[in-house]
């Protein structure tokens, strides 16, 4: 790829950036990329919603979670810093950490409180809190990334349809094909130094979910474009437990004993707990991929950074910094949930200095022909979202 073909944002040079283009496809929602679900029409946001004039508006993230995952919720964290640089609004983000009982009624008070005028939250688990919790606060817009309400007002469902209610969706799956396009490549070619004669890679989730599935999903086809058997060289176990996002020592036990089976490349789709993989890497001298940020960009340990030859970029941080930007313009559609894909360069693959040291040119040409081919609509790429 030459220099010329790149995509170059603010934060890491990507093969494919994220495009804050205000033409972005509308379609699919999770529960079956990529074409969205019926449901009820679309709207604006309450005019009631919106702060006095002149006033800044004020947004607040709620995490089910803590910062520091160097991943998923950090890339929220930029898109709040983005959002207060450029559009001068006041941010702040209340971190629930990792106890699910703390989750709703933190919440509850996060939404009960009259400092904000757009409260965040992401993830799957937050969402039936959202359908609950939003429609107590008509004057209020709500935002979800990565999962979604439940917009039909079916049993615990919103009981106003979410029409105060954003959702951004990114098709992890897409992202993830073309991470399994040059991983298959990797493997078939034999192409990374000190990993000769291992065959396999290993993919850690956080939990048997849907949504981490989805990444699993696409991985295993854009794998499977190399001619060989996912079945056969994709091991994949979950962390599981109390903490399956939040337990790097399990990642590290997991992706260990990867490696021991054959692993040249684990990946670790765990949040922090897939931290605990770099670990692992490290210790064994072989070569690990990132997740939802660039995790050779946000990984500070150097040792670990090393082993990093790329990640699936989900961009979170420019995902909430377009919807501020749509909404002070008016045109963020509340009601329904947006999915947004590679074609909307929202998903994709890190392009750094790891990424031209161990992809020779060759397997770089077959990604970029992936991604162009997904783009288009010429390859569609399966879903765990049925």
């Amino acid at each position: 790829m030459s220099k010329g073909e790149k995509t170059v944002n603010k934060r890491t040079s990507a093969i494919f950036g994220f495009t804050l283009a205000a033409s972005l496809i509308l379609a699919a929602c999770a529960p079956a990329a990529p074409t969205a679900p019926a449901g009820p029409a679309a709207t604006q946001a309450p005019a009631s919603a919106a702060p006095a004039a002149g006033a800044k508006k004020r947004v607040k993230l709620v995490l089910n979670g803590t910062l520091g995952d160097k991943s998923f919720f950090d890339s929220a964290q930029r898109g709040m810093e983005m959002i207060k640089k450029e559009l001068g609004y006041e941010v702040r983000t209340i971190e629930l950490g990792y106890d699910r009982n703390k989750w709703e009624p933190g919440l509850e008070d996060a939404a009960a409180a009259d400092d904000y005028d757009i409260l965040v939250a992401g993830t799957f688990d937050m969402s039936s809190y959202i359908s609950r919790i939003a429609p107590q606060h008509p004057d209020k817009k709500f935002w979800m990334f990565d999962a979604g309400p439940d917009y039909e007002g079916k049993e615990g469902g919103c009981s106003n349809k979410c029409e105060n209610v954003y959702t951004v969706l990114f098709r992890q799956n897409e992202g993830s094909y073309l991470l399994g396009v040059l991983v298959g490549e990797l493997i078939k070619a034999g192409a990374l130094p000190g990993a000769e004669g291992r065959n396999k890679v290993g993919i850690v989730g956080g939990l048997d979910i849907p949504v981490i599935n989805d990444f699993i999903v696409g991985f295993k086809q854009g794998f499977a474009e190399s001619g060989l058997n996912p079945e056969e060289h994709v091991l994949v176990q979950y962390v599981g437990g109390d903490s399956p996002f939040n337990n790097p020592a399990k990642g590290k036990e997991i992706a260990s004993a990867m490696y021991d089976q054959g692993a040249a490349i684990v990946w670790g789709v765990a949040g922090n707990s897939g931290n605990g993989v770099f670990e692992a890497a490290v210790e064994k001298k072989l070569y690990a991929l990132g997740v939802d940020s660039d995790q050779y960009q946000t990984i500070a340990d150097p040792a670990q950074k090393a082993t990093i030859i790329t990640s699936m970029l989900k961009n979170v941080d420019q995902g909430l910094l377009r919807a501020a930007k749509l909404d002070a313009e008016g045109k963020l559609v509340y009601g329904a949930p947006e999915s947004i894909g590679v074609a909307a360069d929202a998903v994709g693959v890190a392009d750094n200095e790891n990424y031209q040291k161990f992809v020779p040119q060759d397997i770089q040409a077959k990604v970029k022909a992936a991604y162009e081919k997904v783009a288009k609509g010429e390859v569609k790429v399966d879903s765990a979202f049925k």
